[in-house]
């Protein structure tokens, strides 16, 4: 059986800002995202970790083409995503956003929010098959139809994410890009919405592209994972794998603060020392140096690259 062909493929992407500048000085740039390669297949879940800053929602907005790579290349079902084929690709990936209060028009009905994508994107709908449709899919995502005619205002939390998952899905994309998801919602309403999100996933063969700084939902949820920190990977695999023997310490520190449930599990807790080095001045060579306790003069002078096996880390002298 041959394997699906990929759903989005990301090679070597990039995205660079301009910062500050005026009449006496010179902006500085600050490279968000750098040589980030990954590929994500129908039926499958890709999740980006690491701390606030690291360049996830970055990476999200432009796999949703918000935002143009400045560097690399990023095919979507087949088709490379240039200004010119923007259009047409936008119904092939829709987002998910953190806040579901802040991401719905609270001056619309549930009705008119999942109509709006088939009216801007699919204009030879009647009125009667777009409210067919919509009503479909308050069903599929766990609404009851006299929520149709009720404003977001209404809801719970944990609704109106269903509203914003039901909306994202009305055009029928193959990616899912979720940012955060669950992360504003109570811990019995997350498990709610992360189990509807398997069960889409396994009903229309969706491809997920997963952001969370959260590593017990990432272990739910994930397929494969990809830490990154300051804008780059420093390690990519399985999560089964990345998980049990991590290689980054990067990634060991932050699994040692992830929490668990079981009491007999307990693990030495790793508190990095020192703060995230300002993207404005990424230290030369590896950098996490300034934070690692492992690194030696190696580390400060070259900057290490994303390899290796039983799967790939950015780090000279990785975890056993």
């Amino acid at each position: 059986m041959t394997a699906p062909e990929p759903v989005l493929i990301a090679d070597a992407l990039g995205r660079d800002y301009s910062v500050g500048g005026g009449l006496f000085s010179q902006a500085q740039t600050v490279r968000a995202v750098a040589e980030t390669s990954f590929t994500l297949a129908p039926g499958r879940t890709l999740a980006v970790v690491g701390e606030s800053g690291c360049g996830k929602s970055t990476l999200a907005r432009m796999v949703t083409l918000i935002e143009e790579p400045t560097s690399g290349r990023l095919v979507i079902d087949g088709t490379e995503a240039r200004p010119e084929t923007w259009a047409s690709l936008r119904t092939s990936v829709q987002i998910v956003f953190q806040d579901p209060y802040g991401s719905l028009n609270l001056r619309q009905k549930v009705g008119t929010i999942l109509e709006e994508p088939l009216k801007i994107n699919r204009p030879e709908l009647s009125a009667r098959e777009r409210a067919e449709r919509a009503r479909a899919m308050m069903e599929l995502v766990g609404l009851r139809p006299e929520h149709y005619d009720r404003y977001p205002h209404m809801f719970s939390g944990g609704q109106r994410q269903r509203i914003a998952i039901g909306r994202a899905l009305m055009l029928e994309p193959k990616l899912l890009v979720l940012d955060e998801p669950v992360s504003a919602l109570d811990l019995s309403i997350q498990s709610q919405i992360l189990n509807l999100l398997m069960d889409l996933q396994e009903r229309l063969g969706l491809a997920y592209l997963f952001i969370s700084h959260d590593l017990s939902v990432v272990r739910h949820l994930a397929d494969d994972v990809i830490v990154m920190y300051l804008g780059r990977p420093v390690e990519t695999g399985p999560k089964d794998a990345v998980f049990s023997a991590p290689r980054h310490p990067y990634t060991k520190a932050l699994l040692s603060a992830t929490p668990s449930a079981d009491p007999q599990g307990r693990r030495e807790r790793i508190k990095l020392s020192g703060e995230l080095p300002s993207p404005l001045a990424v230290p030369p060579g590896c950098p996490f140096a300034p934070r690692c306790w492992k690194t030696q003069d190696k580390c400060r002078e070259e900057r290490p690259r994303l390899e290796g096996e039983p799967h790939p880390a950015a780090c000279f002298f990785p975890e056993n």
